[in-house]
């Protein structure tokens, strides 16, 4: 019955009350009854709840489920259970954007025989700066190609450096790596730096930056896909959430727009489910904090 109310409701000054209270084979006394009553406190806050499940979900950009919605509301100090958000998500209709199915691919080239995999699918680390991942990805746009490596620490979840260009020569991995070592503190022969085995971080201009850099490389075994598929699924996750939303009708364009994912959402906004619902800026900073007063 609720949901007749309701619909005449919506349609009222479209259609008469009383036709469509006929239609809908109810009194107009109890629709009146219905829609003049006081609100009750339930409803009330049920009515609060969907416009913060809302501006949350558009805070996200859309890229938010209801487990992420809901930490993010507790960190508003509004007190909530997944379950209500995700009745509510339902009924507004907020649907996150979904991911492609993840499908994690090795790179063989060269030979690495030399080079130990010292990551052995961990991906944990104790401190910021001691264990990186890298990997490279490819953008569409209108003018071609755009590629991206990206270097992550694999205490924050955080990208510590990127870089972007036309090509794919070393300097594009080189320059990521640079740009890491610049925002996070390196710890002379005791940071690891992993990735695949493709030829740009296999290439003797590679092995110069990291020695140079005293960072200790490693590579993943060859035809394990998993050994770099932290790396890989941060590019899923650029891509889901940025990259397949836009179509990119030049290379500058798709540059800007994944820096300002990259900086302005991934590190400083987007909570992290490994990370306890934290931001990797925040788990970054709550260590130099707490080694800081130590």
């Amino acid at each position: 019955m609720t949901a007749k109310y309701a619909f005449i409701e919506s349609e009222e000054g479209n259609y008469p009350i009383a036709r469509m209270c006929q239609w809908a084979k109810v009194s107009r006394s109890g629709y009146y009854n219905w829609r003049d009553r006081p609100q009750s406190a339930t409803a009330a806050r049920r009515e609060i709840l969907a416009a913060q499940v809302k501006f949350a979900f558009e805070h996200s950009d859309s890229t938010y489920g209801y487990r992420r919605i809901h930490a993010q509301l507790a960190r508003w100090d509004t007190c909530v259970d997944p379950g209500t958000v995700r009745s509510i998500m339902r009924e507004l209709g907020l649907v996150a954007c979904q991911p492609r199915p993840f499908r994690p691919v090795t790179t063989i080239a060269g030979d690495a025989d030399a080079l130990p995999d010292l990551v052995a699918d961990d991906f944990g680390a104790d401190r910021p700066g001691v264990k990186l991942v890298g990997d490279i990805t490819y953008i569409r746009t209108a003018e071609g190609w755009l590629y991206l490596a990206t270097v992550l620490d694999c205490f924050s979840k955080k990208v510590a450096g990127y870089a972007m260009a036309d090509h794919l020569r070393t300097e594009l991995v080189v320059d990521a790596l640079r740009m890491a070592a610049g925002n996070v503190n390196i710890v002379a022969d005791v940071t690891v730096f992993h990735s695949d085995r493709g030829t740009q971080y296999l290439s003797a201009e590679f092995a110069a930056a990291t020695s140079e850099l005293k960072i200790i490389r490693s590579v993943g075994r060859t035809g394990i896909c998993y050994d770099n598929a932290w790396a890989e699924s941060f590019n899923g996750t650029l891509k889901n959430e940025c990259v397949y939303r836009t179509q990119y009708l030049t290379r500058q364009h798709a540059q800007q727009d994944i820096t300002r994912y990259i900086e302005l959402r991934y590190n400083q906004i987007r909570l992290h489910s490994a990370l306890g619902y934290r931001t990797p800026n925040e788990v970054e900073s709550d260590w130099a904090e707490q080694n800081q007063a130590a």
